[in-house]
């Protein structure tokens, strides 16, 4: 295996763990009472990061590592962790609002409102770039920047609503 399979195959089973969880918190969240929003635009993220993770492999499966943008990359997990352990039970892949819950404003929300969308954009930058593939970190960062541009807008608005009706339900 080369350092590049190692590196994919370490993502990839991080990707897929994540999902495990991501699965398993939606549903105790739902159960709990919380409704998904802006769904429309999730199978769009799903196709964006298959085919990033797909084009890494297909490209980048034999190319050297630079371990400067390794470095960065591994430093942007770190931020990944304290994102997922921040939100803890409430972090998702999803738009999940459950009623009455306050939004997270401790750890990396104190600095950003979206941080795992930030992390994810760096993410998304820096390992194409790990692998010497200059062209499909521009490329899927646009697309995730596109991506982003509909689910940040959708989960503003969504989060508004509900909101406003949670507070109308409240009085």
């Amino acid at each position: 295996m080369t350092g590049a399979e190692i590196i994919l195959a370490l993502v990839t089973a991080q990707r897929g763990a994540e999902l495990v969880v991501a699965r398993r918190n939606t549903a105790q969240l739902k159960a709990r009472g919380a409704v998904e929003i802006a769904s429309g635009h999730y199978p769009l993220l799903v196709v964006l990061h298959a085919s990033w993770l797909i084009a890494l492999w297909v490209f980048g499966h034999d190319q050297p590592v630079n371990t400067i943008a390794l470095i960065a990359y591994l430093m942007l997990q770190v931020l990944r962790v304290w994102v997922m352990a921040t939100l803890g039970s409430r972090w998702t892949t999803r738009i999940i609002v459950l009623a009455n819950a306050p939004l997270a404003t401790s750890g990396p929300y104190r600095y950003l409102r979206h941080p795992n969308y930030a992390v994810v954009a760096g993410e998304i930058a820096t390992l194409p770039l790990t692998l010497h593939l200059p062209g499909i970190a521009v490329l899927f960062s646009i697309l995730n920047a596109l991506v982003l541009f509909i689910r940040i807008r959708a989960e503003n608005r969504g989060l508004a609503s509900w909101r406003a009706l949670s507070e109308e339900r409240a009085t």
